[in-house]
């Protein structure tokens, strides 16, 4: 599992990107969140998340809310 926190949301468009704590930035979908809406994040919810391969480059995946 990796964590990091929501560095930018694009409401409108159901996506955002996740800066971890390697200092990476990974694209998620809102189809990838579990347990939380996708209206209810803000940028300063820390995140756990896996990480998969997509055609267009990592994605993270399994999303939940950090305690």
């Amino acid at each position: 599992m990796h964590t990091g926190k929501i560095k930018k949301i694009a409401r409108d468009r159901g996506f955002g990107f996740i800066s971890d704590t390697d200092g990476r930035e990974v694209f998620f979908h809102r189809s990838s969140l579990v347990d939380i809406q996708f209206e209810a994040l803000t940028e300063e919810h820390k995140l756990t998340f896996e990480i998969e391969n997509s055609p267009k480059g990592p994605q993270a995946v399994n999303i939940h809310v950090s305690q």
